[in-house]
């Protein structure tokens, strides 16, 4: 497994990552820990979950439970060590976690020690804001996406005490790097300067959603990205199972995410979606290539620094991701993939 740089920290991880959202939900505890065993057997050693995990749907009386079954393995195993593990902070919510309380320097140090607990770990290698309190585009808000009722000074402040918490928790020993989660090229560089500011930790990562399916994260983001050494965790690579081709034709399996919440898949299951998908899914065809190894591939080949998180709910689903990590895809395949996104530029 080849390995790529968390932004300038030093800490080099697997070009894959493990993602465990469904961990405590549609994956019980024993095929969690089997997916972390056999997901180290393949060379992969990023990993990252989050507080308010399981989702699908977000309870709060799971809250929490991923990094429980995390943790059990780390106490189970003793092999803590064999992993660079990544967790995230809520802020604002719907009361799930912490009631719902903002992101300050005292929620973050209240987050950690809970995430340190349930981790059974004296230190998480890269702690991230879930998303900014001001607000986010992502989620499909960008429809509707109004940033002047934010107050920057405000703003400017919270990340400025945040970080300085930060400072104290990297001196503690407690975190060894630090990211954001969909954030917007303004909000990075904010923070960045609060770094500067405070000598709080250096923005290494931001974790937003990227793949064939939505990349909104082309322009802006990717030069900061490509310029401030900011390296992209792509959640949802394969756009909820959607570039799989599972729900193709109006199928809805029982075990998906869309059969077990229902639902449009978060506003991606649109009629302009299943076109494009179709319009991929051809590539993959034509080429020979299963079309989750396209997808995740691609991810691999973009001009800014990015990790593909993926998840796998089952076993069956973690070995046909392994077979295609070796998976290179063609100048003529990247050719057709570019024009099929000038077709479909926003399927979502």
């Amino acid at each position: 497994m080849k390995k790529r740089p968390l932004g300038r920290t030093g800490i080099d991880v697997s070009e894959y990552c493990l993602g465990t959202m469904t961990w405590g939900v549609q994956t019980a505890e024993a095929d969690g820990h089997a997916q972390i065993d056999r997901a180290l057997d393949a060379g992969i050693d990023f990993m990252d979950t989050a507080e308010m995990y399981p989702v699908n749907p977000v309870r709060a009386e799971t809250v929490g439970r991923t990094e429980e079954i995390i943790g059990n393995w780390n106490a189970k195993t003793g092999r803590r060590k064999d992993w660079v593990i990544a967790t995230k902070c809520s802020g604002y919510n719907e009361r799930f976690v912490r009631q719902g309380q903002p992101v300050t320097g005292a929620t973050v140090r209240e987050a950690l020690e809970g995430s340190l607990r349930r981790l059974q770990t004296d230190y998480i290698d890269l702690y991230q804001l879930h998303w900014p309190d001001r607000g986010s585009f992502q989620f499909r808000q960008n429809w509707n996406f109004d940033p002047s009722k934010q107050d920057p000074t405000a703003v400017r402040d919270n990340l400025a005490e945040i970080s300085t918490t930060l400072k104290d928790c990297v001196a503690e020993g407690k975190i060894r790097a630090w990211g954001l989660s969909n954030e917007s090229t303004w909000g990075t560089m904010e923070w960045l300067r609060a770094a500067e500011q405070t000598g709080g930790p250096r923005v290494a990562t931001v974790q937003n959603e990227y793949s064939l399916m939505f990349r909104i994260y082309d322009t802006d983001m990717a030069e900061m990205s490509a310029n401030e050494d900011v390296t992209l965790l792509a959640w949802s690579p394969l756009a909820c199972g959607m570039l799989s081709g599972k729900y193709q034709g109006g199928a809805i399996p029982s075990d998906s995410r869309m059969g077990v919440g229902g639902g449009d898949l978060g506003g991606r299951a649109t009629e302009r979606a299943f076109v494009a998908i179709d319009a991929y899914l051809d590539i993959a065809a034509r080429h020979g290539i299963d079309p989750v190894h396209m997808a995740l591939a691609w991810t691999l080949t973009r001009p800014f620094p990015i990790i593909p998180i993926f998840g796998a709910t089952n076993m069956d689903q973690l070995e046909k991701i392994l077979s295609g990590v070796d998976v290179t895809l063609s100048d003529e395949v990247l050719a057709e993939i570019s024009a099929t996104h000038r077709a479909h530029p926003m399927p979502y």
